[in-house]
């Protein structure tokens, strides 16, 4: 007799999805996960919560015309699909984009998530139609950011807990895949010494024991590689440079990469493991939970971005308009950071932070603080934190003070400030002139046309140099690892496909980020934003539905 009927690996967003939708079905369901029970949830619980949806109703309010055709053009065009392999990573991208634009936020009110009214503009682009980014803003923030995504599918395990359809078994980490054939028929690994540490905190990996358990399904939901510096040097893009001798992480320890190899170890197949996702504006974290624990810089399009020698990026490399791209362009320089310069004044209305953690307001649910804290282009409580004790947020009444605090603060000695001064004024003469010919102020411009830019992201345009916008700031940034695009290969159902070709591993599912969010990389090479989330829901969903059909 098996253990159980369906077996999923890793307690994240995705593995909650999957085990809640084959409990409903009637299944009996093991979760595992690796990490004390403090961090159920993994990744989304620190997440900013952002939602990809397609013509929804607060779009709609605001103006914005969507459709599910322009979505998928904008998704084909970002995702550049052009490998062999990308023949079900592009049907999962056609599914998603259709649910994104039906099902997905009925959905999403059934399980008691909301949406903050005013839909932000992520990845715009800034190319030809036909290129890279969103069209429109579809870029909704979840009321309640990440832990308000993840509660109701705790509130739904715990439910199946409690009627004993669902066991819950943290610090047991799966080291092997058993097998029959070809078939997966259970799971092998080890039982890690209880640990006490708090959410996200580095865990021991001290082994008290093993385990093994029989199961006629098994879902892979246990993540990417994005703490794994090493596996992302491993598999670093080709044309994006030498990996970056420095880095830091925009996720937890625990996201290891592991799974996969155990995975493919099995008989799965791995597929793109050199797409990855990761950020260009990340900071050093004042108050670190993890290992080189970054945050996000979630910028307006207004600030000066400069590479380590000073010299402005090219169009459209620009805030909050090509991430990848803008990755790619600097660690080609070979230095591992940029930076941002700006005034002060842009500070407030455009400098945000990205995760649960930094957005009190908004995860808190409260409308007074978002009033008190943020409107009307006020400097939030977590920006000034980094402002008064961020390594990387250098502010001085001079150009020349300021270079000399960006040199003193890298030890590069690379700007020259009196180059740095001829940047800052060429920029400037041209807001200066009202209209202008620079790209960035074009866009910027153009920015304050959509409702949500003008009341929340952007800065009445000003001079940087004018003395009352002062005092200046300068960011280093460096690349924040978050993402694996790539992953195990698998059909819609999210079976697992087999690297000997033979069609899908009879038992094996995946979902979330191990499945490189659908199909082993529904994003290609680039992601519109908001669907990583959705992509753990849409997933995961998925995998539990079909893993609940056992044969």
């Amino acid at each position: 007799m098996r253990d159980t009927e369906v077996l999923v690996i890793g307690a994240g967003l995705s593995g909650l999805v999957a085990a809640a939708e084959a409990a409903d079905a009637g299944r009996r369901v093991y979760l595992l996960d690796q990490e004390p029970a403090a961090s159920i949830g993994g990744q989304a619980w620190w997440s900013f919560g952002g939602l990809f949806l397609v013509d929804s109703p607060e779009q709609r309010r605001l103006g914005i015309k969507d459709s599910a055709d322009l979505a998928l053009a904008d998704w084909m065009g970002s995702a550049g699909f052009d490998r062999a392999e990308d023949h079900w990573p592009r049907e999962w991208a056609k599914a998603y984009v259709d649910f994104a634009a039906g099902e997905k936020r009925s959905w999403l009110r059934r399980q008691g998530i909301s949406l903050f009214p005013v839909v932000q503009w992520a990845e715009r682009g800034g190319y030809q139609a036909g290129g890279h980014g969103n069209s429109v803003p579809r870029f909704h923030i979840s009321w309640g950011t990440g832990p308000g995504v993840l509660t109701p599918f705790v509130r739904r395990v715990m439910d199946h807990v409690h009627a004993g359809k669902i066991t819950l078994l943290f610090r047991h980490r799966v080291t092997r895949l058993t097998t029959f054939g070809r078939r997966v028929t259970g799971v092998a690994g080890e039982i890690l010494a209880p640990s006490d540490v708090a959410r996200g905190e580095r865990s021991s990996r001290q082994v008290v024991g093993e385990f093994a358990f029989s199961a006629g399904s098994v879902i892979v939901t246990s993540g990417g590689i994005g703490a794994n510096h090493d596996l992302v040097r491993r598999n670093w893009p080709t044309g994006f440079g030498a990996p970056p001798s420095s880095m830091i992480s925009g996720v937890p320890d625990s996201t290891d990469g592991l799974m996969l190899g155990v995975a493919a170890a099995a008989g799965g197949r791995l597929i793109n493991e050199d797409r990855m996702w990761h950020y260009p504006e990340g900071i050093v974290n004042h108050t670190p939970v993890w290992t080189a624990h970054g945050i996000r810089v979630l910028s307006g399009p207004s600030p000066l971005w400069l590479d380590a020698t000073g010299t402005r990026l090219p169009t459209p490399l620009f805030p909050g308009f090509d991430a990848l791209g803008t990755v790619r362009h600097i660690t080609s320089t070979g230095h591992p950071y940029s930076w941002f310069v700006t005034s002060l004044r842009t500070v407030g209305p455009e400098f945000g932070l990205s995760g649960s953690e930094q957005n009190g307001d908004l995860t808190g649910k409260s409308v007074k603080k978002l009033l008190t804290e943020r409107a009307g282009g006020k400097i939030t409580p977590s920006v000034q934190a980094f402002l008064d004790r961020g390594v990387d947020f250098l502010t001085a009444p001079t150009v020349g003070e300021l270079a000399a605090k960006m040199n003193a603060l890298t030890g590069d000695d690379l700007i020259d400030a009196d180059a740095l001064h001829a940047v800052i004024v060429g920029r400037d003469q041209q807001v200066r002139s009202g209209l202008g010919k620079d790209p960035q102020v074009t866009l910027t411009a153009g920015a304050l046309r959509y409702f949500g830019d003008r009341r929340m992201r952007v800065v009445t345009p000003h001079e940087i140099l004018d003395p009352a916008a002062g005092p200046l700031v300068a960011v280093r940034l460096h690349i924040l690892t978050r993402k694996t695009l790539g992953g195990l290969e698998t059909d819609l159902s999210a079976a697992v496909l087999g690297s000997d070709g033979g069609g899908p591993v009879p038992g094996l599912f995946a979902a979330g980020e191990a499945a490189g969010f659908g199909g082993g990389g529904i994003h290609g090479y680039r992601a519109l934003e908001g669907t990583f989330l959705g992509g753990c829901l849409f997933s995961g969903r998925a995998a539990g539905r079909a893993a609940a059909r056992l044969d």
